[in-house]
């Protein structure tokens, strides 16, 4: 089997990913999840896994784990979603060996090669077509068999850790068969509303569904209704619960578009002048979240040292979150889609660089809360141009977007794709200005493949 067919294959299964508006509970099924695994012998049951869910951060606050363990000497399994060009991003191997043929070593460190990828599917085929319609426990979805491969590869690879982010909510998502060593908890908002519940109780309920019996959990400091769900399910599963904001305390020290420098202090331990180069402050809130839990693990097995923690800190990256591709004018992606995540983007952007214009360049899926993000959008841009991702069938159409917007609204554009919408940009952008590209992740995915440079991007 070739990569193409491969990817046609997985493509094959339902993605739900892709489809606006379905039943969440009767479309995920742990029972279904466990009897797959169970017929590839479970690769899963041995894993040291670090479990991470929320409604923003949950990437970064992977990566971040991710290097700080391979900074440890660890080799780790990086399991994260979605891609945002290409397919094997999801799947990632950090350690200090050299890498081999087939890995990129640059944005995406040590993700699986076509060779590798193409060989667990194979292997998976047999199983994963007694799951396509099955008739008690549902159809096997794209994501399900991704992340049996996932755990397929992290066992034949022989990892010392994986770190997982969930995919949607946590409490039925595939992800959560496993018996983590921590979980964690990043900021929690109104997302998905439609599937994971319309109140932040409901959605911390989700979210808190990764967290198992007498188990370590760590949190950002969240909304008190979240907040008193997540101690309230802790309290519940006799977990211990370590709260960032208040067991962990940081503080900014220095912050530019360069990067960050913040001290960390718990009881237990204390770091000053540590850096990092991903910016806005929500980061420093994820990297906190990120030292708590390995803190809290580092007693059972792990040897983590404050050299590795500051080495990590500093070699962290995660494209398409604040993420600077060109200066003079300034190009920043970010792939904010909720009003949460959309006000913490243009707070740092305010904070953090100097411009004259903002030109934002914009497009989302149908299924966010597009008024309350077109709001945020509405009332500090200079320039809206509004665009549809290419291969989402979730985006939502320019014409509707627009519906969002004052019609008499100055500097109110729209386009066919993103080609088209940043040369648009482009063109009205003078050298002091900032182009905004921001929505969907989908959207950030076709900025980087329409710079035609993917692998060059400054990080």
């Amino acid at each position: 089997m070739n990569y193409t067919k491969t990817i046609e294959y997985i493509n094959s299964f339902v993605n739900f990913e892709k489809i606006p508006k379905y039943q969440y509970a009767a479309s995920f099924n742990l029972e279904r999840m466990n009897a797959i695994l169970d017929k590839l012998g479970n690769p899963h049951k041995n894993l040291n896994v670090i479990h991470v869910a929320g409604s923003k951060g949950k990437g970064s606050t992977c990566a971040i784990l991710a290097y700080i363990l391979k900074e440890a000497g660890y080799k780790v399994g990086l399991y994260t979603s979605p891609h945002l060009v290409d397919f094997k991003e999801r799947i990632r191997i950090l350690d200090h060996r050299p890498q081999t043929k087939g890995h990129r070593t640059d944005m995406f460190e040590g993700m699986i090669s076509e060779e590798e990828i193409n060989e667990v599917v194979e292997g998976i085929m047999p199983v994963a077509e007694k799951f396509r319609e099955h008739k008690i426990l549902g159809k096997i979805s794209f994501f399900e068999i991704l992340t049996a491969c996932t755990f397929l590869y992290f066992k034949k690879e022989q990892i010392d850790v994986a770190v997982l982010e969930t995919g949607l909510g946590g409490r039925l998502d595939a992800t959560n068969v496993t018996v983590p060593l921590v979980c964690g908890i990043t900021n929690i908002s109104l997302e998905h509303t439609d599937k994971l519940g319309d109140t932040l109780s409901r959605i911390a309920y989700e979210k808190a569904g990764i967290i198992k019996e007498q188990s370590l959990v760590v949190s950002v400091l969240q909304e008190k209704e979240a907040m008193d769900v997540i101690r309230k399910v802790c309290k519940e599963k006799k977990a211990k619960l370590y709260e960032v904001g208040k067991d962990i305390k940081c503080s900014i020290v220095n912050s530019n578009e360069s990067g960050q420098i913040f001290d960390i202090e718990s009881s237990w331990y204390s770091y000053k002048n540590l850096e990092i180069d991903l910016i806005g402050a929500h980061q420093i809130e994820n990297a906190s979240l990120s030292i708590g839990m390995l803190k809290a693990i580092e007693y059972k097995k792990f040897n983590i040292g404050e050299d590795d923690i500051r080495e990590g800190l500093k070699r962290a990256t995660w494209p398409g979150r604040l993420q600077i591709i060109q200066k003079k004018p300034y190009i920043i992606l970010d792939g904010a889609q909720n009003p949460a995540s959309m006000l913490a983007l243009i707070s740092s952007i305010k904070k953090i660089f100097r411009y004259k214009k903002l030109i934002c360049v914009f497009g989302i899926s149908g299924d966010k809360d597009i008024k309350g993000v077109s709001g945020i959008l509405d009332t500090v841009s200079d320039i809206i141009i509004l665009t549809k991702a290419k291969d989402n069938p979730r985006a939502e159409d320019v014409s509707r977007l627009k519906k969002h917007f004052l019609d008499s609204r100055p500097g109110l554009e729209d386009s066919s794709d993103i080609d088209e919408a940043m040369q648009k940009a482009l063109k009205l952008a003078n050298k002091e200005d900032l182009i905004l590209v921001t929505g969907s992740l989908f959207i950030i995915g076709d900025a980087m493949q329409c710079f035609n440079n993917v692998t060059k991007l400054t990080l």
